[in-house]
This record gives structure tokens, sequence and C-alpha cells, in this order.
């Protein structure tokens, strides 16, 4: 009987056709052969507004003032974080594109499994996977408990007899903690509604809080402005190390925990339309919204500092608070921008709620996790992988524990979080560079030509330096409280990720699934699912 053929061609366009076909019903493809499981319900400013809420840098700078400080003092501060910020730019057009090119709620763990090729996909995209998801977990962590702590602080500026426990600030963890894990659990619908009340916060806040510390120390109330040297020039940094250069390069850690999230708007792919188009543009606005509004807060604030000691004191729960309460010269008006920097960092928790869960749930619908067969449902009364959203609530609610018995273990595991997330994005961006970024059908964003492969270098070199340079112990005599234990942390977590994958790769684990039709190119495809003509 004979048999006949069609060629590439004629199978693109019935695939095209098929693909038409099936946006019309509530079962769709999305562009890795998944079954498209999530609503769409994100449009492209409420996916901007989830980058710059959950990124919120000028909130992370806030909350981790107290360590940035020491490392030049605040001029220093302000460079440091323009340096990274410059770096950080190499890394977010790296991610970019790779986002552009496989949209995925997996992220990094997707775009390492294709980057690295078919012999060393699998293993690379399994530990970008979960790197990514511990990093996005201690992140939570670390957020919930900067609330915690300003919620404390808060109350004890109207009451001075009061003395802080941990135990006060670990009540306001748990308490945000699940009031943003329930928003997330059971208002996916309300979301990206959500998220653009949370760039007022974050948008509106910085913008308030900049105007209050630019004119409240010159009036009766405050107690006067810094001199410009001591914002511009000053250089303090009593730590132990005789290298200014060393120093200045490990005080851009803060700068980085502040600015280095440019993959959160990936995970929530699968939840946009055009995200090929969508998830890039947002990458841009949360790396610059980020970026100015950073800078013009680290002025205003390092102006109004009119007694830098009492900041710095071991006295001052949250420094920060000292910060205001010098330029408004008012426990009302300290409290007023306490409330301003609570609620946006709140709105980034939800972020990373959003972040976290959609991660492991892309490990789990792949057989990539413990009970991956409970971790990879979505839940069709709330449209949302509920079970991966409780899941991280349970491992945030243990990370408090642990604060609540040793804070210095605490600091330890929130601590890898710029680590363990460069970690997972070197998984996808050297492979992509060492196969001269061949593995990667282009989106609609891609650096063409030399500029892609200099740019990929740039996000490499500085991954691995830093790296290492962010490892070294905070400050010299080392002591137990002040050493750096995120070499300890990154190293236990790979150790236990690489006994997890030779249990799991023994049993059939095959990695996210190709698109694979019969007789035509996997790249004319991926161009017909990026909308391209062929």
């Amino acid at each position: 009987m004979e048999q006949t053929t069609s060629t590439p061609k004629e199978q693109i366009a019935k695939h095209n056709s098929a693909v038409e076909d099936l946006s019309s019903t509530t079962v769709s493809i999305n562009a890795l052969g998944y079954a498209q499981e999530l609503d769409r319900n994100f449009g492209l400013l409420s996916i901007c507004a989830v980058g710059i809420v959950t990124g919120n840098a000028w909130a992370a700078l806030g909350g981790t003032f107290a360590v940035a400080i020491f490392n030049g003092g605040p001029a220093f501060v302000i460079y440091e974080f323009i340096a990274v910020s410059v770096l950080y730019l190499a890394v977010a057009a790296s991610l970019a594109e790779l986002a552009s090119a496989i949209p995925s709620s997996g992220g990094v763990y997707h775009w390492a499994s294709v980057t690295a090729g078919p012999r060393y996909g699998r293993i690379c995209g399994f530990f970008a996977g979960y790197w990514n998801f511990f990093a996005w977990v201690f992140g939570l962590g670390s957020g919930c408990v900067i609330v915690g702590n300003i919620t404390v602080q808060m109350y004890a500026i109207n009451h001075p007899e009061f003395t802080p426990q941990k135990w006060h600030v670990f009540v306001g963890y748990l308490i945000v903690t699940w009031c943003c894990c329930c928003v997330v659990l059971f208002a996916n619908r309300a979301l990206p509604a959500i998220s653009n009340a949370g760039v007022f916060f974050t948008v509106g806040g910085v913008f308030i809080t900049i105007i209050v510390c630019a004119v409240m120390p010159a009036t009766r109330t405050g107690s006067g402005y810094a001199s410009n040297d001591f914002v511009w020039k000053d250089w303090s940094a009593d730590i132990g190390y005789s290298s200014k250069g060393f120093i200045f390069l490990m005080g851009m850690l803060n700068g980085a925990f502040a600015i280095g999230t440019p993959d959160c708007v990936s995970h929530v792919s699968e939840e946009i339309p055009r995200p090929e188009i969508n998830v890039p543009k947002a990458i841009a606005a949360q790396a610059i919204i980020g970026f100015f509004t950073s800078v013009f807060y680290m002025i205003a604030i390092f102006y109004s500092i009119s007694d830098l000691k009492a900041v710095t004191s071991a006295s001052a729960i949250f420094p920060l608070a000292e910060i205001y309460h010098q330029a408004t010269g008012s426990a009302t008006g300290t409290i007023g921008l306490l409330v301003l920097i609570l609620a946006s960092i709140v709105g980034g928790m939800i972020g990373c709620y959003i972040t976290a869960s959609r991660t492991l749930w892309a490990l789990a619908r792949d057989g990539a996790t413990p009970f991956s067969n409970t971790l990879r449902q979505v839940s069709t009364t709330w449209r949302n992988p509920f079970n991966s959203i409780l899941a991280c609530g349970l491992i945030s609610t243990l990370l408090g524990c642990i604060y609540v018995g040793s804070s210095t273990a605490f600091s330890a595991f929130v601590g890898s979080f710029v680590i363990l997330t460069t970690l997972s994005y070197l998984a996808a961006i050297l492979p992509h560079l060492l196969y001269r970024r061949a593995n990667v059908t282009p989106g609609p964003f891609w650096m063409r030509g030399l500029l892609g492969y200099i740019i990929n270098g740039i996000a490499c070199t500085y991954i691995v330096v830093f790296d290492v340079i962010f490892c070294f112990p905070f400050s010299l005599p080392v002591s137990a409280h002040t050493m750096n234990y995120s070499s300890l942390i990154t190293g236990g977590l790979t150790i236990f990720i690489a006994a997890w994958w030779t249990w799991v790769g023994q049993r059939g684990y095959k990695g996210p699934p190709a698109l694979e039709i019969r007789g035509v190119e996997v790249d004319a495809i991926n161009q017909t699912m990026h909308g391209l003509k062929v």
C-alpha cells in the first residue's frame, strides 16, 4: 500500500492550523508542549507590576541598611549599588532573551535544560531549578523577618519601656507569611489587580519618602542635613580588611540582594498572552525602575542622617527607623514612613510566593520533586498550583522557627539568596555561551552577533568572580556571629540536590518534554509557536 508523505512546510501549515484550533478551546498546548493549565490572567502592565513589586529594590536596600553601611559608608553604598546594577544589566539581558525564546513558568529550570543540550540538559536544568527555588524561598523568609522587625520597631517607638524579643518578630513573621500565602492561594484571579495596587506602594511610597526626607530635615522638627562629603566622599569601613578595593567589591553584595531578581517575572510566563514579547519588557521595566528609585532613595535618606553612630548602634532594632526619626524629628512621621516601606515589602512577599510556587510546580510536573503527583496538581477551584503554594508557606514557617532558635542560623540561610540565584542563572547562561548559543531558537528579543557573546560573557564572569567574593567573611577577625555561611549553605544544599538527582535520575526523570513533530525541524516549529512566518 502506497504511503503519502508531506513536505515540512505542509506539516508546519497543519501544525499552525492545529494551534489555532486549540486556542479557541479550553485545552491548548504552550511553547514547551505542556497542556495550558493556568489561566492567562496577567497583561503587560500587571506583569510589569509583578516585577517592580517583587524586585522592590529600594525597600530591600532600606531593610538591609545596617549591613551595607559598614562597607565604606553611605557614599560607597551608592557607588557599590551603581556598579552592581550595571553588571546585572548583562545578567538581565541574558535572561530576557532566554525568556523570549523559551517562555515557561519554570524559568531558569527550563532554560538550562535547553541551553545545555540533550546530553547535559537534564542535570543542568535540575540543579538550576532547585537552586532557584531554594533562593526564592529564602528570599521570602528574609522579607518576612524584615516585616516582623519593622512591626516591632513601630510598636517600640511609642513604648520606650518595651524590650523587643525574637519571638515578637516571629509572631509578625508568621502573620505576614500566612497572610501573603492566603492571598496567593485564594485570590488568583485578583493577583493582577493586587500587583497593580502594589505598584502604588512601591513607586508612590518611595516618592513620598524621598520628598519627606528631602524636606523635613530643614524644618523646625528636623535635625538638619548631612554634609556633601558625608554623602558623596567620606570613607568608613572598620571591618578588618586592609584593601579598600576588596571592601568595595564585598559591599556590592547588598546591592546584588536588592537588584538581583531579574527572573521573577519569567515564572508567570504561562499566565500572560505573548510572553515571548511581554516578559522581556517586564524585565527591562523592573531593572530601570528599580535602579532609579533606589539611587534617589539612598541619596535622600543619607542626606537626612545627622548622627550615624545612633543609626549603627547595637541598640537600634531596625536602623532605618532611626534614620526616619532623624529626618522627621517625630514618632508620627517615623511610623508613617515605616508603614510605606512595610506595605511595599508585603507586596513583594506576595510576589515571592508567586515566583517560588510556580518554580516548585514546574519542577513537580516533570517529576523532579518529592510528592510530585501532589505538588503538580492545579486546583480546578482556585485555578492555581494550590499544593505548591501551600508547601512554600510551610517551608517559610520552618525558616521562621529557625530564626527563633538562632538568628545566626537563619541569616546563614537567607544570606545565601544571591549565591543561589546567580548559580541558577549561570547554569542557564554558561551552557548557552559554551554551545555558541546554538541550542536555542531565537525569540523576538535576541542579541544578535557578537553582542550576545559579549553580554553573556560579562554575565558569566560577574557571577563566577563575585560568587567567590560574596562568600568571604563579613569582617575580621572571624567569629561565629560574623562568619559568612553562604558557602556552607550553598554547598550543603547542592549535595542534597545531587543526592536527590541520583535517586530521581535512576527512576525515570526525563526533564521538560521536547516539542517534536515527526518530519519537521524543531527550530521551524518553535518559530511558529512564537508567531513567526516560516
